[in-house]
């Protein structure tokens, strides 16, 4: 191969594929961009992505903020067909007075969200990036080594065709929380274990969740109801996400459905009516962790390789685009300048901009999920009772969803949670 390339992404999921369009975007379509992505990617429609909407899909939640990112890339227009508007989000803590609820018309907004099965967020991402011809993906591949030179990464790569090599201006890994790439490069992460483990599932149930996100505190952990479209069939659902301690998620995994939709519905209530079937469950640990170098000379860590965080806010993807758009417009204003991709002022200047969005959002995500996975007496009533007033308090309210949105950032947006 020997081409070199602006940028390269290590990494072809929903964080790759959507800096690969900022780049694309921000630059007008002047920098030269390689995706290099380790499955193989699904034949290029000519019609356009393709949807069919099924029960046991995986799905993301949308922030208000990223359905801004998306319009500015000019993409929301084609997401929207097929996403679920959250325009209330209920908070409650189980067996107690406390509970929240916010709706998008207090912020004037048409929604405070949006959910999206990630087979048609990844196909919609994919099919418009596929036609520019700037953008090369090499797929199915894998970035095996990366060597440092004087203004560039040369990157061994493993293609289907065997061994090749390529060198880019900028490199930037975004391959997971398990990053291969950062472990050999030494980029260490720092680690808090929560303890938990969280189950996913969607849930079929007898009313119409009319657009309504419910975040439910419970002895055994946090339960999220995120709203969906309905099946192939019209069936009623919602995405559940439910926390446990990580000695009870074995169990809860192997409970029948039967037991699992029994066990919820006393955690969670009838606000949805009965819950009439669950599907596929997949389980997996939550831990909070962040890399500790984000930024190199021509190297940058994105996505879940840079931070990962608990899912019961649903941070993780919507900061991970806010820091995409974020580099996206350095990089591209850098290159226009005469400067490298790879510059690393350029990169500091980026990181500089997003660290106070990270922290903030970092401990945002973490005080929630440790204030109400604590139990005590006395921290109990204390989270009732700010419940209560941020129910009462529309200016407080307003800041909150505005940081859980990610549509104003800083420190001014830190919650004193």
């Amino acid at each position: 191969m020997d081409v070199d390339y602006d940028v390269l992404i290590a990494g072809g999921g929903m964080v790759g594929a959507s800096l690969a369009l900022s780049l694309h975007k921000h630059s007008q379509g002047q920098l030269k961009i390689a995706v290099v992505e380790s499955f193989p990617l699904p034949p290029l429609s000519d019609t356009g992505p393709s949807y069919r909407p099924s029960f046991d899909a995986r799905s993301t939640a949308l922030s208000y903020g990223s359905r801004q990112i998306f319009e500015n890339l000019e993409l929301w227009s084609t997401l929207e067909n097929h996403v679920a508007d959250i325009l209330n989000i209920q908070v409650s803590d189980r067996g107690h007075f406390g509970s929240a609820l916010m709706h998008c018309g207090e912020l004037e907004w048409p929604a405070l969200g949006y959910v999206i099965e990630n087979a048609w967020l990844g196909n919609v991402l994919l099919n418009h990036l596929r036609r520019h011809t700037n953008v090369q993906f090499i797929s199915p591949a894998s970035v095996e080594a990366v060597t440092p030179m004087a203004a560039k990464v040369q990157l061994d790569l493993q293609a289907e065709g065997g061994e090749t090599s390529c060198s880019a201006s900028l490199l930037v890994i975004a391959d997971g929380a398990d990053s291969g790439l950062c472990q050999r490069l030494g980029i260490h992460r720092r680690v808090d274990e929560y303890a938990q483990t969280a189950v996913i599932a969607n849930i079929a149930t007898e009313l119409p969740h009319g657009g309504t996100a419910y975040e439910r505190f419970t002895a055994e952990g946090p339960i999220a109801m995120l709203p969906l479209l309905p099946d192939e069939q019209g069936q009623s659902r919602s995405a559940l996400v439910w926390t446990f301690p990580e000695d009870d998620a074995d169990a809860a995994m192997n409970w029948t459905d039967e037991v699992f939709l029994a066990r919820l519905q006393r955690q969670f209530g009838h606000r949805l009516g009965r819950l009439l079937k669950v599907g596929q469950r997949v389980a997996f640990p939550l831990r909070l962790s962040f890399a500790e170098e984000q930024v190199r000379r021509n190297i940058v860590v994105m996505g879940n390789a840079a931070h990962s965080l608990h899912p019961v806010a649903g941070q993780g993807f919507n900061l991970a685009l806010r820091d995409a758009d974020a580099l996206a417009q350095r990089v591209a204003a850098a290159v226009a300048q005469g400067l490298s991709a790879g510059e690393l002022s350029v990169l500091q200047g980026y990181l500089r901009s997003q660290h106070t969005d990270q922290q903030v959002t970092t401990l945002f995500s973490d005080r929630l999920t440790k204030l109400f996975s604590n139990r005590q007496p006395v921290l109990s009533l204390a989270r009732n009772m700010g419940l209560v007033m941020l129910d009462a308090s529309k200016p407080i309210k307003s800041r909150f969803t505005a940081r859980a949105a990610g549509v104003i950032k800083g420190r001014d947006m830190e919650l004193p949670l």
